[in-house]
């Protein structure tokens, strides 16, 4: 079990604070060999493009930070296999465990925090298919007995690669790559939302860039001059000096019978532009929350009632991802280590927001006893949100009359 970090100070020379901006010259080409690229297992262009892309785009900004705090945010518990005193201490080591982890993030060693910013940093996976930890296990003793916690150093994914079906560190200039072992690394993998939303932030920055060249040209109405001078005579230019002199960005001056007339291509007056940034505006915040912008402004109830259950299933699913992920890398590692043993009893659940008809799903329960059909007390437990008691004298008994 490693106690001491791999990664400490690495790559600062050569990738901190660059000024290289990998989205300055996006283009749907380069885009496209990059997503390739991706895909191919060589993660460094697309990690940094999409980071740049989550930082700069005022939507994504705004519906990325909303899930991952939405997530991070729900209260956790360690739950029971059973009732027996082997599961009850379980629970008691992995609640130490997490009460007293830390985690880092080893590119920014200012951000910091405890298990919240775990779940944030675990939740780019989402957007970028993969979320790496090196973890740093802490050996601690509290009142003569022996507990474990851990630091989770967050390492950005374009430190990494792909290529062979594993991921791989990237040693500085690639001449070396680290394998990622068991109870080293955390890896958390999840949908991998920025590969759509890149293509939308292009089609839709690329559209907003020719509507702001249209507002910087025609922004301003111009100044149209007629005249009956002749081209080039001093009548023409004192008429062409009082066009200018009316500070117009455009201004022109025609002779008697002349006509310029502006040609419209899309034949119904309207500039293609800003129905193409709605449009992936919309795109973008479907991804991500799970409803587009159109769904956002229904006044109706059917659109909010949608809303609600798209954006409850996403947290739900989101809760379960850092629940089995913490459960197959983590929970199973410290017991190990403590205990010894491989069959863990207690485990860690992140507990999404409450959205049964808890009524409902208690009169089912009754009914299927009522039927003879053996129930799991623990999986009754775990979906009502009951921990089971500290003890006998904790429970609360079934009277019966006499």
């Amino acid at each position: 079990m490693k106690t001491n970090p791999y990664l400490t100070s690495f790559r600062q020379d050569s990738l901190s604070r660059m000024s290289w901006n990998p989205i300055r010259a996006l283009t749907p080409t380069s885009l496209s060999r990059i997503l390739d690229d991706f895909h191919a297992g060589k993660l460094k262009q697309a990690a940094l493009v999409w980071e740049a892309i989550e930082r700069r785009d005022d939507l994504l900004q705004g519906v990325i930070s909303k899930r991952k705090k939405s997530i991070s945010r729900l209260p956790w518990e360690i739950l029971t296999l059973d009732n027996s005193d082997e599961a009850l201490h379980h629970k008691h080591l992995l609640e130490q465990f997490y009460n007293n982890l830390r985690c880092v993030n080893a590119y920014d060693e200012n951000e910091r925090g405890g298990l919240p910013l775990l779940i944030r940093q675990m939740m780019d996976a989402v957007g970028k298919r993969y979320a790496v930890h090196e973890i740093v296990f802490q050996p601690f003793t509290q009142n003569t007995h022996k507990y474990l916690t851990a630091e989770f150093r967050f390492v950005p994914l374009f430190f990494f690669e792909n290529i062979k079906g594993r991921l791989h560190f990237v040693e500085k200039n690639g001449d070396k790559r680290i394998p990622l072992h068991n109870d080293e690394w955390l890896i958390t993998t999840g949908d991998g939302l920025m590969e759509s939303c890149s293509i939308a932030y292009l089609f839709k920055h690329l559209p907003l860039r020719d509507w702001l060249i249209y507002c910087e040209r025609n922004g301003m109405p111009g100044v149209k001059g007629i005249t009956q001078a002749r081209p080039g005579s001093p009548e023409w230019e004192m008429a062409r000096e009082a066009v200018r002199n009316f500070g117009a960005e455009f201004h022109a001056l025609m002779s008697a019978g002349t006509d310029i007339q502006a040609i419209d291509i899309s034949g119904k007056g309207e500039l293609p532009y800003p129905k193409l940034v709605e449009r992936m505006d919309r795109a973008m915040a479907a991804l991500w929350r799970g409803s587009d912008l159109t769904t956002l402004s229904q006044k109706d109830s059917v659109g909010i009632s949608a809303q609600r259950s798209e954006r409850d299933l996403l947290e739900e699913d989101d809760a379960q991802m850092i629940s089995d992920t913490l459960n197959a890398q983590v929970d199973r590692c410290v017991l190990k280590y403590l205990e010894g043993t491989e069959h863990p009893k207690a485990y860690f659940q992140l507990k999404a927001a409450p959205n049964k008809n808890l009524n409902n799903d208690l009169n089912i329960v009754k009914t299927l006893w009522d039927m003879g059909i053996e129930l799991s007390l623990n999986d009754i437990r775990e979906h009502f949100g009951i921990n089971p008691p500290c003890n006998s004298e904790d429970s609360l008994k079934k009277f019966t009359k006499q």
